[in-house]
């Protein structure tokens, strides 16, 4: 196509697009406060984080920290209460960093220059430019996966983002559709039509503004462009956490195992590529934090989990012990406080699969049952075993 053609396509795309965008976008919290602080926050929650589940958590953080000082001078525990069950924890601690250096070197500003914007704990390229044209009006155009989507379609682009040679041409592409003028809305109005409209499966081109300039959707197979990204194969990993309970309360420690969720509190626990061997380092890890003997009894819940590419088989053991707690190693919660601690979503999911257990438990102690045998063993009577679950029914 002719320069002076295409050009003359582009323009009619661009006011079609921004048109559409007028008409149809969503109320969405962060469009109406514009300023760059708010602007930031969202940016941050949205990555990787479907916009239905970020709304609640955004409201609740502009609650407690309505400006920029007021997130730099908060303390990271409350930064991550805040945050706890979104996922992707680093989020949580480069916005905290980021805010107490914007405090000290930006006059407690979002910088308006796109180096001093990468600068920032945090900010890659897509923030940086996200931020920059929707908060000061810069002509820098946003690629994300669903505008990616748009593109590959609209121009009948092969491949995908992680193969250098088709983001380089996307990029060319997106740069030669922007609108200078209003670049911030271009990008929300690209974003929202592949959030809304152009969806990965099931594409909803009669409703798309830009239907009578899409190449993908001329061939009748809208959904063949951009290539899939090959994914990387599921891991299943068992974890074995334990239950140590003190006056109504549950012994929490930093993180879980293997380096996840490191600034959140979790019930300890430790994973194995088998159920045996997760138990077995459990009772090791155990053993750097008590003093004394430890003895696991039989699992009193068993769930799934997945964190990114590993699914998680969890079995939740009731443990007995006579030996103190480390000094420092964890901290005492009562599961009724679990709501306002850090706590990572695995910890709410046992702490939930522990309540569930607790009214059978107490009914069959009411009744008196007699201890039933497995495989020639005899069952711990939890009238006799005096054990820390066995604690967790009369301290409630």
């Amino acid at each position: 196509m002719p320069q002076a053609a295409r050009h003359s396509t582009d323009q009619r795309a661009r006011r079609a697009l921004l048109g559409w965008f007028r008409c149809h976008a969503r109320s969405l919290p962060w469009r109406k406060r514009r300023s760059p602080y708010a602007i930031w926050v969202s940016e941050i929650m949205l990555q990787q984080t479907q916009v239905a589940a970020v709304v609640p958590y955004y409201n609740r953080f502009l609650k407690a920290f309505p400006t920029l000082p007021a997130l730099a001078r908060a303390p990271l525990e409350r930064v991550l209460e805040l945050w706890s069950g979104l996922g992707y924890y680093r989020r949580a601690r480069h916005l905290h960093q980021a805010a107490q250096v914007m405090a000290e070197r930006f006059a407690s500003q979002f910088p308006q220059t796109y180096a001093a914007a990468r600068s920032l704990p945090g900010i890659g390229d897509y923030t940086a430019r996200a931020v920059l044209s929707l908060a000061y009006g810069q002509p820098l155009a946003v690629l994300d996966g669903n505008v990616a989507r748009v593109i590959a379609r609209l121009r009948a682009r092969r491949g995908n983002l992680h193969q250098s040679a088709f983001r380089r041409t996307v990029e060319q592409d997106l740069d030669r559709l922007l609108s200078r003028r209003r670049p911030g809305d271009f990008n929300e109005a690209l974003m929202e039509l592949g959030q809304t409209v152009c969806l990965p499966r099931g594409p909803r081109c009669p409703a798309c503004p830009l239907r009578r300039f899409c190449r993908g959707c001329a061939t009748g197979k809208p959904e063949s462009y951009p290539q899939p990204r090959p994914r990387r194969a599921g891991e299943l990993r068992y974890l074995a956490a334990t239950v140590l309970r003190r006056r109504g309360k549950v012994l929490l420690v930093r993180g879980l195992d293997e380096g996840l969720v490191g600034d959140l509190w979790n019930f300890p626990a430790a994973f194995g590529s088998t159920s045996r061997e997760a138990r077995t380092r459990l009772v090791e890890k155990l053993g750097t934090l008590v003093a004394g003997d430890i003895r696991l009894g039989e699992p009193l819940a068993r769930l799934k989990h997945a964190i990114t590419f590993r699914a998680i088989r969890a079995e939740i053991y009731p443990a007995e012990t006579g030996g103190r707690i480390a000094a420092g190693a964890g901290r005492w919660v009562s599961l009724a406080d679990l709501n306002q601690a850090a706590v990572s979503q695995l910890t709410r999911k046992i702490a939930g699969a522990v309540e569930a257990v607790r009214p059978e438990r107490a009914k069959d102690n009411s009744r008196g049952q007699r201890p039933r045998r497995r495989g020639g063993r005899m069952k711990p009577d939890p009238e006799r075993v005096t054990s820390v679950y066995d604690q967790m029914y009369r301290s409630s």
